[in-house]
């Protein structure tokens, strides 16, 4: 293929090719030439033009194919608007010579078709350069339209529309012939035709204005008479004329044609009435009206009516929503006169005005829903209520006649009622799509909604009182807070209008309605209104019988009710289960005989209103099935068992009670059929299995009953064929967005389509297309759709006897009838026997013995030959499933060998289509059959595609091809390359017009890319081939007219770009799909976001900059409704969104969107914010935002953003107009989604110093921090909005934009953050939420926000805070009364779940306040700051404390009480019987369900918040009036802690603290040692901090301390938290609650031998009693001791940080040293906090459990001092190594290692503990260990210092630790040194002489010698100075240590040191700082030294006159340097003492 590149053809290759490659190559060639000619130079162009042109004509003749010569023709018409055009008059006259040839063969066709095609792109690209040939050529090809056939006529037209497009108004001479031609065609035969007319008419119209003025009447008859017989896209093309063209009428009179007298004007009353004479009288016009249209017999078809229908939708929508805004009265009364009775045609049968209401309900839906904002709808429901108000008024005055005989013939009710449905349904959509938007609206008492609707429940029209009922539905799921007052508005008005029938229906049908809303209102309504509803139901069914002008409808009313209760779920039902049944049971006789009795008495009357009655019943049992399966027991189903077989008798018995009373009881008996059938569908079948037989006998008289003429196959067939052959096979089954009229279509004329009053009982359930109204079809048509499902369901459990009795019974009762009838009964036979088998195969089950066979066969095949294409498509799946059913090989074989042979043998066209599709569907369901099946099946296959003759044999032929493709799989590969061929082979030459057979083509070529996969990714020569194969058919699939054929291509695209990416053009396939982003074909439309959002996933970025580039390349806008030149890809898909309808769309436009987001939207930051803001501020209340700034400005915060709330001066074009509350919601959480993309991002973005600077630095920089102004903005708007949804999404904006920047400060006001410029925004977002009316779960998140505003921080000022503590304040306030003082609108567990919202968000303020209290004690302050800050600070922490303190005893019982029920509501199931009758504090017992989740999502922060305050307590309750200081006296607590039980007694303190203390551990306990996956982070810190806190203080210690299970239940508890969370703060808080648990434990030891101490004190001390665990033996029970536990929980945290501790892991059970190493900064701090704990364990143990645990301990202590040993600079010691040797110094001081009974044992034990450290340093395997010294020198001094000296004085240790004393003094590194220096003064000052005296024997000539070298060498830094100082010191403390006979020697040894340092005045001048600083720190030790030990010290100065007269000089010298001021040595001082007291306090 890459040989057709070239700008020439290269004929050479041309030549070498077959045919097939041919069509292919030269198609290859025109796609790149038509690239290659437009960036090619002209110069070039004009060079090789003359051979192209030769090349391209010559091509002519070669029977291009269609999408061949649109491509050639493309690519003359460029080549002449780029080169010369004087050869462009020879290649029109070349054109119309072959227009004009003579031979009509069919292979001179396509010739004669492309010279069609060339001459409309020449004269539509060069345009008025040809204006002269026009006529000629016009003329030439309207003479060839007369003999041509329909391709043809399509090609012709479609010329025409580009020539005239071309030549805009210098075609005027043509225009008429034009119109002319265009007339006859817009009435073809062929669709293809009549579209191509359409689209030719279109343009005609832009310059023709006789279409729009003198010749509209005929245009507009012309067009209702092309939508005679029409299919879809012919009536969305001609719909698209008529309505431009009128609309273009209208509107022709505002511009300046009226100057051209000749124009008539027309008025909108005129357009209106002709478009409404094509819907009432169709095509007949105006003055023909026939002979039948004046009898009254002809009915309009019902294809013109569903074309008028989108005309006026395109009419309307032309004219656009502000014109529509002006007009909407006029509009609006002419819409609903359609409906009317002043033309009765459109109402006069009931099928007729079902179909015309839908038409009109579209009508209204499109324009008012589609076109008009938010605002204009409001106003737009208002008019609409003005004409109910005025229809009703009619009614009323008709019915207020006294005159009974006129009020009853009266013509004004009927007439009325079909535009009050239409009026009330689209009421009922308007404010269903407003949602709680239209709040307003239903506010306002002026437009009085809610009192119109309720008034016309009463009108006499069965059909408007449910369209009002329905109508009420749609308010309460819009505005849920409407919901309680209609129910009980309803309710009320049906108590008392009892006894009128018209009330008794329009208000049961309210009610029932009202309680389907119920599901779409997640807040409910109270409990108690079931047992209202169903106390009301059987009221009317008791007193059904007292009246019978009443007893029908009391009996339906009652039983409606009882359905529509059954909606509310198990909840409810469950506590009114009992009466139900027993209603049912008395509903039906009791047994057989009763039944007999009942039938010989009544009337017809009686009868009818007894099977409505039970019908009633039956509905009802649904319901409760359907909606309460938990219910369902085996129990019930006992109970539903009479009633049951009573109905089924009773079914059996209909026929004869019909003979006996006569066809009155008809309708009601169908309906009765229908309802048990229904049931029993649902019903397992074991639940009748006795009346299996009867029930299969009813319904195959049913299925073959004599009187059914009606056939719809339309209804019956979908569920029971393949979805993908629907599709393919019926068009009119495709999902459009006219589906709601245009199934009226598949309906034959003589059927209804579906409307509500055909089953009112469909009112309370949930309807299953989205929002609209139910459809339910008449009974006559639902009971057969019923009987077929249920005849599926029992003919699978039957007996194999009666099973195959049953299907010959069926054959044999279509063999018996003829013609029509036959066609009726093997609809509905086929259709049962498919459910049958579709039945059997999914549950896996099987046909039976052979025998059943023959008959099941014999039934399919005769269906596969039928004409109905429908029934066909069900016998080709039942046919396969007949096979997987049977489930034997040869039997499969031999159906297929059957269908083969059809193939072969027939010609006729049903025969072919039905069993090719056999074939195909015996593939998709039994997968491969064999590979020799395969190769015959798709040798047939190939042979019927390219049977040009039959489209439908091609498209069904190729559609089964399609699913062998699928399901060969890989056994496929060997036909790959020859079905390749075949594909592109039919694409390039089946003609346009025949698009179904195209679509197949695309599924064969979608199947075959999914069977080639990945391989497509590869590079050999015939995989490439392929590709360009399956590349090349899109290409020709994307430029078919045929939009599902581009949907097709575009789907190919997705899955080649999946397998494939490198070889697929992204610039190209984005363009295709931002051109079809708006197409009005939905299918596409799918198509297009399914690919979009795949793309997006990998690519975002390019395909946005790909849609962006083309937008700005192209001349026009590439798709005219969004626009993506200014608002980029993304803008055009919101915009989408607040337009589409369809949700699927909807949501892959969402997914779409979010993909984007998530990879962009940190780039392009302001970008997507702008968007999100337009969307957000196009609709913003202003005036709510204009209040807050004002307030801004009042308190003189007059920063940058002070006027951000009020920018609004932008009067440019919007981008988004008016977008719906559902789009503001999206943008909202998109605000959301970017703020949480920015914190993975850049740190400047929640930075605003570093945002500023580096916006600075590089302007393209751009962070989220400085856009924080337009958060706030967005957030506030949505937070104010009318929409409750979008409140709550404005909420969670600002929530998240507190939390993440609370903290960033205002660079330019140090000491604050940049959020405080905002508090009056926040507290203005945050006010409207606490206000009376606002719903609770709004209310909720505004409490968590004012919760997080406060805890952050934010505001310090008391003052301003107190704004936002007011509204909780306020809440607080609301709440107090518990669940009763609660609005009633809602569930009881709304109540719940706003109280503890609000309890929530206080418990989250009382712990911040805590902490900052707690903070702010600790008397280190670690902020330097100025005076004020500190001062405001402190104001506020403790001033947040102070404001919650006065709340705190309201908050502590309200506190207690939630948690009270939360451990309740978490109590296992079977506690149930032991709850509280009456529910909790805060939730009944009835919604208890419901309200656990509300529990769930707040218990944690409650229970920490009530453990802080026990804690403040300290378990004491102070009297409110003594102040809060005395907190000594206990005093009884409220009665909120009692039990219910207890009444009147009171307990006692002790009682109160023990149940609250065991409440909070509870709790605690209960939560953590079952963790589930969703418990949160949150949820368990809190829960830790709470216990944490509880056992800060010493009473609840006692507790845990005095009973030793509970600990040890903690320990473990808190050790699977451990194992199970890996989050280090979990873990640190669990190891904190450990660490009190061990201080419990030891406090109570210690209390308990202070005690046995106190009491005993006169007894022996031996014969105390052991305290501590491990009593007399020392042995420690696993399970049953604390230490033990604790031990697993502490090995469990250090083995997970420290592997290397585990001897399993390390292999060998000694020490084995290993290199150190450091552990992350939490490791640390776990490890740290594991082994303090660790050293607190043997003080709980007694001395013998201390002998059991001490080696465990040391090992690990050691083993963490060794592991994490690392040298670090300065000579520190690591966080773990500080900890251990703190713990170590905690072991070894222990009482227990000098306690009688342990002291040898631990003597031992503390022994090779030391030698384990001496150990570490030797080499192990011969390499030393790098191992920092100072923490082993620190860790052998600690035992020197803190054991009994027996441990280390035995010779074989001293002598060690003395070595390595001296080997680290011999280390270089003078931190080292300056470290072992200080460890060794502390053992020389060890007042025991037997440990210090060989330590300083040892070490002092050592040191002293080391002195005296750093005395030669001086020294030259102050690190040298530092060591000379330290040893000084260590010599010093000898000397003071030293007996008084040695002391003088020591001096006398140390003086000369010290004064060699010494200098004189002269010296002291010049010396070096050091130098200096030596000097005087030598003067200062001499000058201590000296008045000590003066006798010494005379006597050696004595000796020495030297030493003498130095030291005199040097004090001399000093003095003088002190007069002038020499800086002293004040550094060096502290330097000394600052590191000796580092050290003390670290572990000495």
């Amino acid at each position: 293929m890459e040989l057709a590149h070239s700008l020439l053809l290269n004929e050479e290759a041309y030549n070498q090719l077959g045919e097939v490659q041919k069509a292919e190559f030269i198609f290859d060639w025109l796609r790149y030439l038509e690239k290659l000619l437009l960036a090619t130079s002209k110069s070039d162009v004009k060079e090789k033009q003359k051979t192209l042109v030769e090349q391209l004509l010559s091509l002519l003749n070669s029977s291009p194919g269609p999408p061949t010569r649109k491509l050639l023709a493309n690519n003359l018409g460029i080549l002449y608007s780029i080169g010369d055009t004087f050869s462009v008059y020879a290649t029109i006259d070349k054109c119309n010579d072959l227009i004009r040839s003579k031979d009509d063969s069919p292979s001179y066709l396509p010739t004669k078709l492309a010279a069609v095609v060339c001459l409309g792109s020449l004269y539509k690209k060069l345009g008025r350069v040809l204006g002269n040939t026009v006529t000629d050529t016009v003329g030439n090809i309207l003479k060839a339209m007369k003999s041509a056939e329909s391709q043809g006529r399509y090609e012709i037209m479609l010329s025409l529309q580009n020539i005239l497009k071309g030549l805009g108004a210098a075609a005027a001479p043509c225009h008429r012939d034009v119109y002319k031609a265009a007339r006859s065609c817009l009435t073809d035969r062929s669709m293809a035709v009549r579209c191509a007319a359409a689209k030719c008419l279109l343009e005609l119209q832009n310059e023709a204005s006789f279409m729009w003025s003198t010749d509209l009447d005929s245009v507009a008859t012309l067009c209702f008479k092309s939508f005679e017989g029409s299919n879809y896209d012919v009536r969305i093309s001609v719909s698209k004329l008529l309505g431009t063209v009128l609309a273009k009428a209208l509107i022709s009179k505002y511009s300046g044609a009226a100057s051209r007298q000749s124009i008539r004007r027309v008025s909108l009353e005129e357009v209106l009435e002709l478009l409404g004479t094509g819907f009432l009288r169709g095509s007949s016009g105006f003055l023909r009206v026939s002979g039948d249209m004046l009898k009254g017999t002809s009915s309009v078809s019902r294809d013109v009516r569903v074309g008028v229908t989108q005309a006026y939708v395109v009419f309307i929508s032309t004219l656009g929503g502000a014109w529509l805004e002006k007009n909407f009265a006029a509009f609006l009364s002419h819409i609903l006169s359609l409906v009317s009775q002043s033309h009765p045609k459109a109402t006069q049968v009931q099928i007729d005005a079902v179909c015309s209401r839908r038409c009109v309900s579209f009508i209204l839906r499109a324009t008012i829903g589609g076109l008009l904002g938010e605002k204009a709808q409001i106003a737009a429901a208002k008019d609409l209520c003005q004409a109910i108000w005025k229809l009703k008024k009619i009614v009323d005055a008709v019915m207020n006649d006294g005159n009974l005989e006129t009020r009853l013939g009266s013509t004004d009710v009927a007439a009325s009622q079909h535009m009050l449905v239409c009026a009330l349904q689209e009421l009922g959509n308007l404010i269903h799509s407003l949602g709680t938007t239209a709040a307003p609206l239903l506010q306002d008492s002026s437009a009085g909604i809610l009192d119109s609707v309720i008034a016309v429940t009463l009108h006499p029209s069965f059909s408007v009182r449910l369209a009002a009922a329905w109508c009420l539905r749609c308010i309460a799921v819009a505005s849920p807070a409407y919901l309680t007052p209609l129910l009980d508005r309803c309710l009320e008005r049906l108590t008392v209008l009892k006894s009128s029938p018209e009330a008794v229906t329009g208000f049961s049908f309210a009610v029932a309605a009202l309680l389907g809303a119920v599901k779409h209102c997640p807040l409910g309504i109270p409990h108690g209104k079931g047992k209202i509803i169903l106390t009301l139901a059987e009221d009317l069914l008791c007193s059904a019988t007292q009246n019978s002008r009443l007893s029908a409808q009391r009996t339906q009313a009652g039983w409606l009710l009882i359905a529509a209760l059954m909606t509310l779920g198990p909840a409810v039902v469950s506590h009114h289960l009992a009466r139900v049944l027993l209603l049912w049971k008395c509903v039906f006789p009791v047994s057989p005989k009763d039944l007999e009795t009942e039938k010989s008495r009544g009337d017809s009357f009686t009868w009818q209103v007894t099977l409505e009655g039970r019908a009633g019943a039956l509905c009802a049992i649904k319901s409760f099935v359907s909606h309460c399966g938990d219910l369902l027991t085996e129990e019930v189903i006992q109970h539903l068992l009479p009633p049951l077989s009573c109905a089924v008798d009773l079914l059996t018995q209909l026929s004869s009670i019909l003979k006996t009373y006569g066809s009155s009881l008809k309708t009601p008996s169908v309906v009765y059929r229908q309802r048990l059938y229904e049931l029993l569908v649902l019903l397992p079948p074991e639940s009748y299995e006795g009346n299996l037989c009867a029930i299969l006998r009813e319904l195959a008289a049913d299925l073959t009953a004599p009187d059914i003429q009606v056939t719809a196959p339309t209804f019956l067939l979908p569920p029971l064929c393949h979805q993908d052959d629907l599709l393919l096979l019926s068009p009119l089954l495709q999902e459009t967005d006219h589906r709601f009229i245009e199934e009226q279509l598949l309906l034959s004329n003589g059927i209804a389509c579906g409307s509500l009053e055909y089953d009112p009982y469909s009112i309370y359930e949930k309807d299953v297309e989205g929002d609209s109204v139910p459809k339910p079809l008449p009974p006559t048509l639902s009971v057969i759709s019923s009987a077929v499902k249920l005849f599926g369901v029992v003919c699978a459990h039957v007996g194999v006897a009666q099973r195959r009795l049953i299907l010959e019974q069926l054959l044999d009762a279509i063999k018996h009838t003829k013609g029509a009838r036959q066609q009726v009964v093997r609809l509905h036979v086929v259709s049962s026997v498919s459910s049958f088998l579709k039945y059997v195969a999914c549950s896996k089950g099987n046909l039976g013995p052979e025998e059943m066979r023959r008959p099941a066969l014999a039934l399919v095949m005769g269906a596969l030959e039928s004409p109905s294409p429908l029934l066909r498509c069900a016998a080709a799946e039942a046919w396969a499933r007949l096979a997987q059913v049977v489930d034997d090989g040869p039997f499969t074989a031999s159906l297929a060998q059957v269908s083969f042979d059809k193939l072969k043998s027939a010609r006729d066209m049903v025969t072919r289509t039905g069993h090719s599709l056999a074939l195909g569907s015996l593939h998709r369901y039994l997968g491969g059959i064999s590979s020799q099946h395969l190769n015959s099946c798709v040798g047939v296959l190939y042979t019927l595609s390219q049977d040009s003759t039959s489209p439908d044999v091609q498209t069904w032929a190729l559609h089964a091809l399609s699913l062998i493709i699928d399901s060969a799989g890989s056994l496929y590969y060997m036909h790959v390359e020859p079905t390749l061929s075949l594909i592109i082979m039919l694409l390039l030459n089946v003609p346009p017009t025949h698009a179904e057979v195209h679509q197949s083509l695309g599924h064969c070529l979608n199947a075959l890319i999914t069977t080639l996969g990945p391989e497509l990714q590869g590079n050999s020569t015939s995989i490439s081939a392929l590709r360009t194969s399956c590349l090349l058919g899109c290409a020709v699939m994307q430029d078919n007219p045929d939009c599902l054929v581009q949907a097709q291509a575009i789907s190919c695209l997705q899955q080649l770009h999946m397998f494939a990416p490198r070889h697929v053009n992204l610039s190209s396939l984005v363009s295709s799909l931002c051109v079809n982003l708006c197409s009005p074909y939905l299918l596409l439309r799918r198509a297009v976001l399914a690919c979009l959002r795949q793309l997006v996933q990998r690519e975002a970025a390019e395909v946005s900059e790909h849609a962006v580039m083309l937008a700005k390349e192209s001349k026009q806008e590439l798709t005219p409704d969004a626009n993506i030149r200014e608002v980029g890809l993304e803008g055009a898909l919101l915009a989408l969104l607040d337009k589409e309808t369809d949700q699927r769309l909807c949501q892959d436009i969402r997914e779409t969107l979010i993909h984007m987001l998530t990879s962009m939207a940190v780039e392009k930051l302001s970008f997507w914010l702008k968007l999100c803001k337009d969307v957000l501020a196009a609709s913003a209340d202003f005036t709510a935002v204009t209040c807050v700034d004002t307030m801004q400005e009042e308190e003189g915060d007059k920063g940058d953003d002070a006027s951000v709330l009020t920018t609004r001066n932008d009067d440019r074009s919007h981008p988004f107009p008016n977008p719906r509350w559902a789009t503001r919601v999206f943008a909202a959480e998109c605000v959301c989604r970017i703020i949480t993309q920015c914190e993975t991002a850049h740190g400047a973005h929640f930075d605003i110093a570093l945002a500023q600077e580096m916006k600075k630095r590089d302007s393209r920089n751009d962070f989220l921090a400085l856009h924080l102004a337009d958060l706030i903005r967005m957030a506030f708007m949505a937070a104010t909005d009318h929409s409750d949804q979008l409140r709550l999404s404005g909420l969670e904006a600002l929530l998240i934009v507190i939390q993440r920047f609370a903290t960033v400060p205002e660079p330019e006001f140090p000491g604050h953050v940049i959020l405080e410029q905002y508090q009056a925004n926040v507290g203005a977002a945050l006010r409207p939420a606490f206000t009376s009316e606002t719903p609770p779960d709004v209310t909720a998140k505004a409490c968590q926000v004012c919760s997080a505003w406060i805890a952050s921080g934010v505001v310090s000022d008391l003052n301003d805070l107190r704004r936002v503590h007011h509204l909780l304040v306020s809440s607080l306030t609301k709440i107090q009364a518990g669940k009763e003082a609660l609005s009633h609108l809602y569930n009881e567990s709304a109540s719940t779940m706003e109280i503890l919202a609000v309890l929530k968000a206080w418990a989250e303020v009382y712990i911040i306040a805590v902490e900052r209290h707690k903070n702010h004690k600790q008397p280190l302050k670690t902020i330097t700051c100025s005076g004020e800050s500190v001062r405001n600070g402190s104001h506020s922490s403790d001033g947040l404390l102070d404001l919650v303190h006065t709340d705190l005893g309201t908050l502590s019982r309200l506190w207690l009480a939630a948690l009270q029920d939360f451990a309740l509501l978490s109590l296992p199931s079977e506690f149930a019987s032991q709850l509280p009758i009456e529910g909790g504090a805060f939730y009944t017992a009835e919604t208890s369900e419901n309200a656990k989740l509300h529990y769930f999502k707040s218990w944690a922060l409650i229970l920490h918040a009530t453990a802080l305050w026990l804690t403040s307590t300290g378990f004491v309750v102070a009297d409110p009036d003594e102040g809060v200081s005395n907190l000594s006296r206990p005093v009884t607590p409220t009665s909120m802690c009692q039990g219910s039980s207890s009444g009147a007694t009171v307990k006692s303190p002790e009682d109160v603290y023990t149940d609250r203390f065991h409440l909070i551990l509870g709790i605690s306990v209960e939560f953590l040692c079952s963790l589930r996956s969703d418990a949160t982070m949150e949820s368990i810190t809190a829960c830790l901090h709470a216990l944490q806190a509880l056992l800060d203080v010493p009473w609840p210690r006692s507790k845990i301390g005095s009973d030793q299970d509970l600990g040890i239940e903690l320990l473990n508890v808190l050790h699977r938290v451990i194992l199970t969370r890996e989050s280090p703060s979990i873990q640190l808080a669990s190891l904190e609650v450990v660490k009190q648990i061990i201080c419990a434990a030891q406090e109570h030891v210690k209390e308990k031998r202070r005690s046995a101490e106190v009491d005993d004190g006169a007894a022996e001390k031996e014969t105390l009693p052991e305290f501590g665990e491990g009593k007399d033996t020392g042995g420690l029970v696993p399970g049953k001791s604390l230490v033990f536990a604790t031990l697993e929980l502490c090995v469990c945290i250090l083995v997970r940080q420290l592997p290397e501790l585990n001897p399993k892991l390390t292999g060998s059970p000694g020490v084995k040293a290993t290199k150190p190493h450091t552990l992350s900064e939490d490791g640390s701090q776990l490890v740290s906090a594991a082994v303090v704990i660790l050293s607190e364990l043997p003080a709980v143990c007694s001395p013998e459990g201390s002998i059991s645990v001490l080696p465990t301990i040391l090992y690990l202590t050691i083993g963490v001092l060794r592991e994490t040993a690392v040298r670090l600079p300065g000579g520190q010691l690591s966080s773990t190594v500080a900890a251990s040797l703190q713990a170590l110094r905690g072991i070894l001081s222990s009482p227990m290692a000098r306690a009688e009974k342990s002291q040898t044992a631990w003597t031992d034990l503390l022994r090779s503990a030391l030698t384990t450290i001496l150990d570490c340093w030797d080499p192990v395997d011969g390499t030393h260990q790098e191992l920092d010294e100072v923490s082993l020198l620190t860790a052998i001094t600690v035992f020197i210092l803190s054991t009994s000296p027996e441990v280390t004085i035995i010779p074989c240790l001293q002598k060690r630790c003395i070595e390595k004393f001296k080997v680290t003094l011999e280390i270089k590194d003078p931190m080292v040194q300056i470290k072992t220096y200080q460890l060794l003064l502390s053992i020389f000052q060890y007042p025991n002489p037997a440990v210090s005296y060989p330590y300083i024997y040892c070490l002092v000539s050592f040191i002293m010698a080391k002195l005296q070298d750093i005395g030669k060498k001086k020294p030259e830094d102050t690190t040298e100075l530092q060591i000379f100082q330290e040893g000084i010191k260590v010599l010093g403390a000898l000397v003071a240590i030293a007996e008084e006979q040695h002391r003088s020697q020591l001096v006398a040894g140390l003086l000369p040191v010290l004064i060699s340092f010494l200098l004189d005045e002269n010296a002291l001048g010049s010396a070096t700082a050091i130098m200096r600083n030596l000097h005087d720190f030598v003067l200062q030790t001499l000058m201590q030294i000296g008045p000590q030990y003066s006798s010494v010290f005379k006597s050696v100065m004595a000796a020495s006159p030297a030493l003498r007269t130095r030291l005199e000089a040097a004090i001399k010298g000093n003095q003088e340097s002190v007069i002038v001021g020499t800086p002293t040595s004040k550094h060096t001082k502290h330097l000394g003492k600052n590191s000796s007291i580092q050290l003390k306090t670290s572990f000495l």
